[in-house]
């Protein structure tokens, strides 16, 4: 690999830019493809195979070529609304996964460093918390707090953002006593709709870490939906 080229990659790893790296593996030759940028000339053959990698963050040699594309994938964020012990456990299930987790709680005595070492934590109330970090269609709102005051702020800004996964802990009745607050709000149907709520797939389980592993599995499949 060139320097000049792994100058660039370092780069846009640094500004958490999604990429692929696209190699000729019979001559060694080697070009960056961002999406929607204008693809090396050298490459322009594959583009159609490229773009179907990229979008499919698939890593591999498209079949029948030389051609090895490798994709960086901006990490998600996550945003866990709740400093739980649930919390606890879905970031020990997510650690080893693509994930920028944020945790947001006002009640310090839960948020802090020493049950969350390396997490970035927030004790500011959420529409405050929200505010300070850059979120979009990339980022995920998972509602741990059972608590309207802490809990709805949080959804209200994920709905809005168009959060690809927004998902809020508690029974049926629970959520639906949120989705009639939500609606009462101003928010349509067809937005509390993409709420998951209960939050998690049904594996049965009910104790922290089998829900932790519930919405770690939600979130998952819900990234390769994107």
């Amino acid at each position: 690999m060139k320097k000049e080229l792994l100058k660039k990659i370092i780069e846009k790893k640094g500004k958490k830019i999604e990429f692929s790296v696209i190699t000729n593996l019979e001559d060694g030759k080697g070009c960056i493809f961002e999406k929607d940028k204008p693809i090396d000339k050298n490459f322009e053959k594959y583009k159609n195979e490229i773009i179907s990698q990229f979008n499919k963050k698939n890593n591999g040699i498209i079949e029948g070529t030389n051609i090895f594309v490798e994709n960086y994938i901006r990490p998600i964020k996550v945003i866990i609304i709740g400093a739980v012990h649930i919390a606890q456990y879905l970031i020990n299930f997510a650690k080893d996964l693509n994930f920028e987790i944020f945790i947001i709680d006002p009640r310090g005595y839960f948020a802090s460093e020493q049950r969350f070492p390396g997490i970035k934590i927030s004790n500011k109330w959420p529409k405050d918390a929200l505010a300070e970090i850059k979120t979009d269609q990339n980022t995920a709102l998972v509602a741990l707090t059972h608590d309207p005051k802490i809990d709805d702020p949080a959804l209200q800004h994920a709905l809005k953002k168009e959060f690809f996964y927004i998902g809020a802990l508690g029974s049926k009745k629970t959520h639906a006593n949120r989705c009639a607050r939500l609606k009462e709000t101003g928010f349509a149907d067809e937005q509390i709709n993409r709420i998951f709520g209960p939050i998690g797939i049904k594996l049965g389980g009910k104790s922290a870490p089998e829900i932790a592993l519930s919405i770690i599995a939600q979130l998952v499949s819900e990234v390769y939906k994107k």
